[in-house]
């Protein structure tokens, strides 16, 4: 029972992540066996900020050992976050707080975006980069998208 009750106090502790949705992909290297190489972009919502999208694209390693989920996949990505709506808050932010996170390899490589505020612009902006366990990667990308007002219909 307790660690039932452990299990639960960590799942409640843990960090809310958004999970991305496919938008669509695109074929780069045909592949004999398995499936191809292939850049996907993909979807999520910010999980404390009501009101923004980020879409990211990357690419997914095909073959035999991309199929099985062995492949690491490369580590470039491009972002692009806009205001989907009225923007709100659902808890307070904390710079460089972690709102995607996604491994890229079977255990020791993720690709991650993390969001900034910067108050003196009024802007919000997300990073996306790859790191691992032993050595990252100087590849990433950002995205900015001020605070506007949106219109109510």
């Amino acid at each position: 029972m307790n660690v039932l009750k452990c299990a639960l106090l960590g799942l409640a502790l843990a960090p809310v992540l958004a999970s991305a949705e496919q938008v669509g992909e695109v074929s780069t290297v045909f592949k004999f066996v398995g499936p191809n190489d292939r850049i996907v972009v993909e979807a999520f919502d910010d999980p404390k900020v009501e009101g923004v999208t980020c879409y990211l694209s990357r690419a997914k390693t095909g073959g035999v050992k991309g199929g099985l989920g062995l492949a690491e996949d490369r580590a470039e990505a491009s972002i692009a976050c806009r205001q989907v709506g009225a923007i709100r808050f659902a808890q307070p932010l904390k710079d460089g707080e972690e709102v995607f996170k996604e491994r890229t390899s079977l255990v020791f490589k993720t690709m991650q975006v993390v969001r900034f505020f910067d108050t003196k612009r009024n802007t919000l902006v997300y990073l996306v980069y790859s790191d691992r366990m032993i050595e990252g990667s100087p590849q990433n990308a950002v995205t900015a998208i001020p605070i506007l007002p949106w219109p109510v219909r």
